[in-house]
């Protein structure tokens, strides 16, 4: 949107400002020749196409995963870049038809000084749009999207520490005990395809406790929505709950978010490591980069409660259920990819290693720990299988933060 305001008010001063200055101010001309002015606006034109050119090169450089293009791209420097660049752009076209109008020999002031004004203008935010860009390096982008992770963790999950002495039943329990209760309503996707990018708990929690029902939610946040899918089941209702309310809770966007959405950090991170791993890029130093970042948001996880699909009313009673990934979810998303495109990259395999080992070290729930070992056999077994050597697989045993850094015992 912000790109074709400045288009149109481009266009309308490229069709209204040049003729003004020729009508009412032709006895104000700049002291250029005519030659001089339409190569220096040509050359403005022209160049400003170049930082177009140049700008989407960067852009494309920094593009580590197509899911990153949309969040780098929601900028707002970005889109009145383009907005400038644009107006600059037309108007030195505009201004280039109005020199030497009808063989005057005149070259207008005021339309030549707002060319140059503008160029100044777009000269200082391509420079601020370059150093925007620079920011977004791959480690940048990493840690960017490791504190994105880690605060939905904060939001999503209470700590394990902090419900000590609290029982809390699981929440497959909880979804048995909904589920008693006779199915008195069905509500179904029926618009274009969007992903689920969070529910507004409040409203889904007053409406549940105002019809005495359980809410249960049959779509998670990442799901993507088509036709006919069911959103949620609302058992025990004496009355139907409006449609509308129920469906004004339930978060949607052409994307995925970080907003409620753990694994979607994970999920990028994991992108850029088997981007990094894939044979046109060839980068696994890049893959440990993105390990690193992984391993702390699983530290985080594996410190949460992530049996937390449910919402409670003030006297206790379960209102609102809703599915959230499990800690084997995690361990999934987070290593297998990584493990099947590491294709015997020695720093790769040695930092996975690293990295289930210092969640055993993490990790206090023994079912947690017992999914982490896991994961390490399947490491182990995808090393046996492969093509490396017996001198390599005695180097991969070690645990390696750095990758090829420091060797560990293993």
């Amino acid at each position: 949107m912000t790109p074709l305001v400045y288009v149109s008010a481009t266009i309308l001063c490229g069709l209204t400002l040049p003729r003004f200055e020729h009508a009412y101010l032709s006895e104000f001309s700049h002291s250029m020749f005519v030659s001089s002015a339409l190569a220096a606006l040509s050359a403005i034109a022209s160049g400003i196409v170049y930082a177009l050119a140049l700008m989407m090169v960067q852009f494309s450089a920094v593009a580590y995963s197509p899911r990153l293009v949309s969040w780098f791209s929601s900028d707002p420097l970005l889109f009145h870049a383009l907005g400038l660049f644009t107006a600059t752009f037309g108007y030195a076209i505009a201004a280039i038809a109005w020199v030497d109008r009808e063989g005057n020999g005149k070259v207008p002031l005021f339309s030549v000084m707002a060319v140059m004004a503008l160029l100044t203008a777009s000269m200082f935010i391509f420079m601020r749009l370059v150093q925007r860009l620079n920011e977004l390096q791959i480690t940048n982008v990493l840690q960017t999207i490791g504190r994105s992770g880690r605060e939905a963790i904060h939001v999503m999950f209470p700590r394990l520490d902090a419900e000590s002495g609290r029982p809390r039943p699981a929440w497959s329990e909880v979804l048995l005990q909904a589920r008693q209760r006779p199915v008195t309503q069905v509500l179904r996707y029926a618009d274009e395809p969007r992903v689920v990018t969070h529910f507004d708990f409040a409203a889904l929690l007053r409406q549940a406790k105002a019809a005495d029902v359980v809410i249960v939610l049959e779509c998670a946040v990442g799901d993507t929505l088509v036709q006919d899918t069911v959103l949620l089941r609302v058992h025990g209702g004496r009355e139907p709950i409006p449609e509308h309310a129920l469906r004004q809770a339930i978060g949607r966007a052409k994307e995925r978010t970080f907003e409620q959405d753990p694994q979607y950090p994970l999920r990028l991170l994991v992108d850029i490591a088997i981007r990094a791993l894939s044979p046109a890029v060839n980068d696994p130093t890049t893959a440990v980069q993105a390990i690193d970042q992984i391993e702390v948001l699983l530290r985080r996880l594996g410190h949460s409660v992530l049996d937390a699909g449910y919402v409670a009313d003030d006297r206790g009673t379960t209102r609102v259920v809703f599915p959230t990934p499990t800690w084997d979810d995690y361990l999934r998303l987070a290593f297998d990819e990584i493990r099947l495109c590491a294709a015997g990259s020695l720093q790769v395999y040695r930092r996975l290693r690293s990295a289930q080992a210092g969640l055993l070290e993490s990790v206090s729930v023994e079912e947690r720990r017992a999914a982490v070992q896991h994961c390490v056999a399947r490491l182990e077994e995808v090393v046996a299988h492969s093509q490396l050597d017996a001198e390599d697989r005695q180097t991969v045993s070690h645990a390696d933060r750095q990758g090829l850094g420091l060797s560990r015992e293993p």
